[in-house]
């Protein structure tokens, strides 16, 4: 049933606490916004097929808490992932600032060198920004990341950033074939949706 299934990835979502990653994850698995979405304690969890450039990988998308209290999960929660989004607010510069420490932890924790990095300035659907997109991607340069802006209420760019960074990573076959066999149809059981295309708003690297 799974044939044409490439590979199964493990994409993680993190940054500060209200930056919007439930949003965006919700938007790009389910196509739904909710304004109202609370805060995620301890970690949610998504699958949805991807097709790109022909390939279709199964992402298994984790979604974790930002705020302090959860930390006790993080180190069972980076492994073995394969690419990483790293999110901040830009209408909330104490988020920007934030992003070094999460590197760190990234750092620390993730079990791969080389996997992929995708930095997400969202919400720029709104007027009161305190980050400017300059500045967003010269922090991505200097850390060898993807860069793009986004947001999860008018769905700009949501897609691309997870099609970019599925992407790169297939592009990096030591990230994911020697999981191919033996992680391959762990997620055979569970139910997603393919999506494909990336619209001509990307900005990226």
């Amino acid at each position: 049933m799974n044939e044409d299934i490439l590979t199964t990835l493990k994409i993680l979502i993190i940054g500060e606490s209200g930056v919007g990653k439930s949003s965006l994850l919700l938007r790009f698995t389910d196509d739904t916004f909710d304004p109202d979405i609370g805060a995620t304690i301890g970690v949610d969890f998504k699958v949805k097929t991807l097709a790109v450039d022909g390939n279709k990988a199964k992402l298994a998308i984790w979604d974790t808490a930002g705020q302090e209290r959860f930390r006790t999960l993080t180190p069972s929660y980076y492994r073995g992932a394969q690419g990483v989004i790293l999110v901040y607010d830009v209408t909330r510069q104490e988020t920007f600032a934030k992003l070094d420490n999460w590197l760190t932890e990234l750092d620390t924790y993730c079990t791969r060198n080389d996997l992929v990095k995708m930095l997400v300035g969202n919400k720029i659907d709104q007027e009161d920004r305190e980050v400017e997109r300059d500045v967003g991607l010269k922090f991505a340069r200097k850390h060898s990341m993807l860069f793009i802006e986004a947001s999860a209420k008018t769905r700009d760019g949501v897609q691309c950033t997870f099609e970019e960074l599925v992407e790169k990573i297939l592009q990096t076959p030591g990230l994911w074939e020697s999981v191919h066999k033996t992680r391959g149809v762990q997620l055979s059981e569970l139910s997603e949706t393919s999506v494909g295309g990336c619209g001509a708003y990307c900005s990226l690297l």
